[in-house]
C-alpha cells in the first residue's frame, strides 16, 4: 500500500494502467479542485496521472481535452501524452514548479510572451471541430445551471446577468485566437529554464482578452503592472479603449469564476474542495475590481 490517503480502488486502477515499466510507486499531486492527479514513479521515468470524466455543467469534454494537450506538446507549451483511456490522461512529469501569485507579479514579461506565443501557434496543431470559448456565454450557461438546479445563490443570479451584460458592452472586437481560458497561476509551471501551461479542460478559440484578463486577476496584479502586462503581450501601450476592456474582463473572469464555483457546488464532490469559500473569496474580489473598473473607467464610453 502507498502513502497515507491513497484510495485504494484509485491505487487499484492506477496499478491496472497497461503503460507501467516494472514496479510503481504513487502518490496524490495536491491542489486539484475538479480532477484528482497523482504522481508515478516506475523503472523509467515519472508520470503525472490525471483521472476527470466529462462536465457537460463546465463545458468540460476529455476528448477535447486530450486533443489540446497533444497539440500543446507538439506546440511546445505542454508536457508529452505518454498514455490515455476513457477518463485518465498520462502525461511525462516535467519537474517544475507551479506558479504562485507573487510568481506572476516578478515574472510578468515572460508570461505576457509566452501567451503571445500560445495564441499565435496553437491554432495550427489542434484538430478536429472548433470549441469558442467566450465566457460571457459561460456565465449565462451558468445562470441557467444554477437555476435549474436550485442554487443557495439563486437570488443573486439577475444581478449577475445584468453585469455581465454590462461588461460585455465593454469588449472590442479583436482577432480570434486559441486560449488556454483558465489561467490560475498554478496552470503555469516553471523547470527553472521556461514556462509550461498545463490544464487545458477550457481551452478553444476565444479572445485573446480573457487570458490577459485572467492571468492579471487572479494574481491579483495591481493596476500598473496588468497595464504594463498589456504592452509587453502587444509590443505597444494599450489606448484607453484596450484598456478599460481588460478592466471589464478582468471582473468578468472572477465573475465567472464564482458562478464556476457555484455550479461545482452542485454537481462536484471532490475532497477537500471548498466551492461555496471558492465563490465566496472571488467574489469579495470581483467587487474590488468592479470599484477599480467603474471608477476609472465607468464614467467614459468608447
Amino acid at each position: 500500500m502507498e502513502g497515507d490517503g491513497l484510495d485504494r480502488v484509485v491505487e487499484e486502477r492506477i496499478r491496472a494502467l497497461p503503460c507501467w515499466r516494472g514496479s510503481i510507486e504513487i502518490s496524490p499531486l495536491p491542489g486539484g479542485i475538479s480532477n484528482e492527479s497523482y504522481l508515478v514513479a516506475d523503472q523509467a521515468r515519472r508520470h503525472v496521472v490525471r483521472f476527470g470524466r466529462d462536465y457537460p455543467f463546465h463545458h468540460v469534454y476529455r476528448d477535447r481535452e486530450l486533443m489540446t494537450a497533444r497539440a500543446a506538446h507538439v506546440a511546445g507549451f505542454g508536457p508529452e501524452i505518454l498514455y490515455s483511456a476513457q477518463g485518465v490522461m498520462v502525461s511525462a512529469y516535467l519537474g517544475a514548479r507551479p506558479l504562485c501569485a507573487g510568481d506572476v507579479a516578478s515574472d510578468y514579461r515572460r508570461i505576457a510572451d509566452l501567451l503571445r506565443r500560445f495564441h499565435i501557434a496553437m491554432p495550427r496543431e489542434v484538430e478536429g471541430a472548433a470549441f469558442l470559448f467566450w465566457p460571457f456565454h459561460v456565465v449565462r450557461d451558468y445562470a441557467r445551471t444554477l437555476s435549474i438546479g436550485g442554487s443557495r445563490m439563486l437570488r443573486q443570479v439577475p444581478a449577475y446577468l445584468e453585469l455581465a451584460e454590462e461588461l460585455e458592452a465593454a469588449q472590442l472586437p479583436l482577432p480570434i485566437v486559441f486560449g488556454h481560458n483558465d489561467l490560475l497561476p498554478a496552470n503555469i509551471l516553471d523547470d527553472g529554464e521556461r514556462l509550461w501551461l498545463i490544464d487545458f479542460e477550457y481551452a478553444g478559440f476565444s479572445t485573446a482578452m480573457f487570458d490577459l484578463a485572467g492571468v492579471t486577476s487572479n494574481a491579483e496584479l495591481p493596476a500598473d503592472i496588468a497595464e504594463d502586462f498589456l504592452t509587453v503581450y502587444s509590443g505597444s501601450r494599450p489606448s484607453f479603449e484596450m484598456r478599460r476592456a481588460h478592466a471589464a474582463m478582468q471582473c468578468a473572469s472572477l465573475l465567472r469564476e464564482s458562478m464556476w464555483a457555484m455550479v461545482s457546488e452542485l454537481h462536484l464532490a471532490v475532497p477537500g474542495a471548498d466551492y461555496a469559500g471558492h465563490a465566496a473569496s472571488n467574489l469579495v474580489r470581483l467587487e474590488e475590481a468592479l470599484d477599480h473598473y467603474r471608477t476609472t473607467y465607468g464614467k467614459r464610453l468608447k
